[in-house]
């Protein structure tokens, strides 16, 4: 296989965002084993390489001019896909509260939703520093929890639980955030 063949893979947004939405069911799929250090660990690192590509495609997709309509549709809809099925995995697992994931999952439906409509109004809100924090606490809050177990000392679910409130906290903010700026759009 050709060395720079895979290099311009890697750099590629659209095959970074499709990488996001295939780690999703392997994510899913390594969550229905029964809970053990090996699985948990394989899902935690699964979803943190998943996580990085979300940067990443941004950021090549800037650089080399290469922003897509496919990729403008598809990003955020490989984030939810990436997010909400390892929360709901988690919480099925009985590691998570339920109410947390709902509160999650209905803050990224209904903001798709807001979006298509604005983008029928010819809106465009931009996501604003509340959403890039949610994004980042929920990120930071699901790789010890899917580690789950003790690792050097450190009881990395205690951890992702802590960091799990704050997400939660940015995650109501951001909402509220975004429908307030949303909300001279739908007025007209």
């Amino acid at each position: 296989m050709n060395i720079s063949f895979i290099k311009k893979s890697l750099q590629d947004p659209n095959i970074l965002t499709l990488s996001r939405i295939a780690a999703s069911p392997l994510i899913v799929i390594l969550l229905l084993f029964p809970m053990n250090r090996f699985s948990m660990f394989l899902a935690a690192l699964v979803f943190s390489a998943a996580a990085i590509t979300d940067y990443l495609d941004g950021f090549f997709a800037r650089k080399y001019g290469q922003v897509s309509n496919f990729g403008k549709a598809m990003d955020p809809l490989a984030d939810k896909f990436l997010m909400s099925s390892a929360f709901i995995m988690l919480s099925a697992k009985g590691l998570i509260p339920g109410w947390m994931v709902c509160v999650i999952v209905a803050r990224e439906l209904g903001i798709t939703g807001m979006r298509t409509i604005l983008v029928e109004k010819g809106a465009d809100i931009s996501a604003s520093i509340w959403g890039k924090l949610k994004t980042v606490f929920q990120i930071a809050a699901l790789i010890p929890l899917l580690l789950h177990y003790r690792y050097f000392s450190i009881d990395w679910h205690t951890v992702g639980t802590a960091l799990l409130w704050v997400a939660v906290i940015l995650t109501v903010i951001s909402a509220i955030n975004y429908f307030l700026a949303a909300r001279k759009f739908l007025e007209n």
